[in-house]
């Protein structure tokens, strides 16, 4: 079986959360979702877990973090093209999103990133394949 991994990230409206993420493209297994999570999938391989506070606190041996003062996690996706960076940006802005910088062009890699609903911190990435060669 490969490795696998579940984010867990806490939110307020699960079901606003839900609506943001499908308008950038991701769907949910019914399966591991409820009125308390939905579990979003990325790839066959990368779930993440929206969890209401309550169950999130279940969970967690920390209090849940204030992300209107700071950051906990920065998650980074890649994507396969420069283009599909700023597609997936410009749908989780149009979704209510903010943006959090201007894209960088790094020349082998580009990226760009946003906060979503509750201020979690997202990068999106492209990197030359080509620059990974030595």
């Amino acid at each position: 079986m490969p490795q696998m991994i579940f984010v867990n990230l806490p939110v307020k409206d699960l079901d606003k959360s839900k609506a943001f993420f499908a308008a950038l493209g991701f769907s949910f297994n019914p399966q591991f979702t409820d009125d308390t999570a939905a579990c979003m999938v990325v790839s066959d391989t990368i779930f993440v877990m929206l969890l209401t506070h309550e169950k999130f606190r279940s969970f967690s041996p920390k209090p849940i973090a204030d992300t209107s003062q700071a950051l906990q996690v920065l998650l980074t996706l890649s994507r396969e093209s420069r283009e599909a960076v700023d597609t997936i940006v410009a749908a989780a802005l149009a979704a209510g999103g903010t943006s959090t910088d201007e894209p960088q062009d790094h020349g082998f890699m580009y990226d760009h990133s946003f906060l979503d609903l509750d201020g979690h911190a997202w990068g999106v990435m492209w990197m030359d394949p080509s620059a990974l060669r030595s």
